[in-house]
């Protein structure tokens, strides 16, 4: 049994036919008009009219723009989290196996040539997301990376993310944000390749661009408002998980955050306190998190831990944060979230920024069948097929047999004439005529 201590007042939702339509229309305007329709959408919606293509000198001024202190916590953030990627690399191997004597197959991985990498920009500058993104397609070995951002009026791309795209490794940065930003890396404009992949976090516009251009283009997933869960028995302590939910909150009036619990008096402290933590933040930060706490949160009260599991794997949370006893038994058991945080002494806000774990998870329940971005989604793995002709004697009659069983008669001839070539008058049964 479960008993909501606090339900969601959810607001309706916009309605997404409308979106599909503007951003449909705005791709289809785009790809017709070219560059000179991307310069114009740059300048009416991010009121900018200088260059597109991110030159030297712009990198090198955004650099020494920037604090030594701000660059150092930079290079240590893309240093852990290019460590990660490579262990995850790592795990990536190919394999070779001789299916029947002389006839071998096998896979490799092979990374895609272009990526297209989308820094959000907006009410926060999202340096974190280019580490995460550029990083993990450079690791991958990604042959060439386009990143793009929101660029500000008078400034370009912010000088913080500028400095880190450039750390990262991407080759080319656009000053572009929206749908016009992912529209330029896909369709390949201002003399670039054109993407095989796009991948990063971005308003409902951008996720929808990405959503509608899948299949002609790759796409990490499409990606919903932030979401969080919250798992804690009585070892927690209300505060500490009352501003794990707040800080995840914090991220729009749409983000879902969770508590689910066995006890009783701990979610009734954490409703108590969110309030009060929130009213702590600056302004901006208050209402989105007010917003999401008002509408979007929810407190669950479970019998037991295996109870609480199973609310959590039903919702399937981008972020899982475990803070109750046994963490052990919680990593073995949790089966349905994109990243996994185990005990009071981490926190989710470590993985959104710097922790080595990448941060583009998935949202919207999307944990249940995917995870997170990682080198895995730049690079393709494929197979191969090697045969002698003894060793494709067995295989040619038996596809010979399942093509005629299949009615696919073309199928089968392609097998038929290999062995007709290898074994001239030997006589094989290959199925109906």
């Amino acid at each position: 049994m479960t008993e909501y201590l606090k339900r969601a007042a959810r607001p309706p939702e916009a309605d997404a036919r409308d979106d599909s339509q503007r951003v449909r229309a705005l791709l289809e305007e785009i790809e017709a008009g070219g560059e000179a329709t991307v310069r114009r959408l740059a300048a009416e919606f991010d009121r900018w009219e200088g260059d597109i293509v991110v030159g030297p000198a712009a990198k090198a001024a955004a650099e020494a723009a920037l604090p030594q202190r701000v660059k150092d916590d930079i290079r240590f953030a893309h240093d852990n989290i290019r460590r990660f990627a490579e262990a995850q690399k790592a795990t990536l191997s190919a394999c070779e196996i001789e299916v029947v004597p002389g006839f071998r197959a096998g896979q490799k991985h092979i990374p895609v040539a272009t990526a297209g990498c989308y820094v959000p920009g907006g009410r926060y500058a999202h340096v974190a997301s280019a580490i995460m993104t550029i990083t993990t397609a450079r690791v991958a070995g990604v042959g060439r990376i386009v990143a793009c951002s929101p660029p500000r009026p008078g400034v370009g791309v912010p000088p913080a993310i500028l400095y880190t795209m450039t750390l990262c490794g991407a080759d080319t940065v656009l000053n572009l944000g929206g749908v016009q930003g992912v529209a330029a890396m896909a369709f390949g404009l201002f003399g670039l390749p054109s993407a095989d992949i796009l991948v990063g976090p971005g308003n409902q516009y951008v996720a929808e661009a990405k959503r509608l251009l899948f299949g002609r283009v790759g796409i990490d997933m499409v990606a919903g408002p932030t979401d969080s869960l919250v798992i804690a028995d009585e070892t927690a302590e209300a505060d500490t998980v009352a501003w794990d939910l707040v800080s995840q909150a914090e991220h729009g009036a749409n983000s879902p955050v969770w508590l689910v619990t066995t006890d009783r008096a701990l979610g009734e402290a954490v409703i108590a306190a969110v309030p009060r933590l929130i009213a702590t933040l600056p302004e901006a930060n208050a209402a989105s998190a007010t917003a999401a706490w008002r509408d979007c949160a929810e407190v669950i009260l479970c019998a037991d831990r295996e109870a609480m599991a199973r609310v959590s794997d039903e919702i399937a949370p981008e972020h899982l944060h475990v803070q109750a006893a046994d963490l052990d038994w919680w990593r073995g058991r949790l089966s349905a979230y994109g990243s996994l945080f185990l005990g009071a002494e981490t926190t989710v806000s470590f993985g959104d920024k710097c922790a080595g774990p990448n941060h583009v998870l998935p949202t919207s329940g999307a944990a249940r069948y995917t995870g997170g971005l990682s080198v895995h989604k730049f690079m393709k793995t494929v197979t191969w097929q090697q045969a002698t002709a003894e060793g494709a004697r067995d295989i040619a009659a038996t596809t010979a047999r399942i093509s005629r069983l299949e009615g696919m008669e073309g199928h089968a001839r392609a097998a038929d004439i290999r062995l007709e070539k290898s074994f001239p008058g030997e006589v094989f049964d290959l199925g109906a005529a």
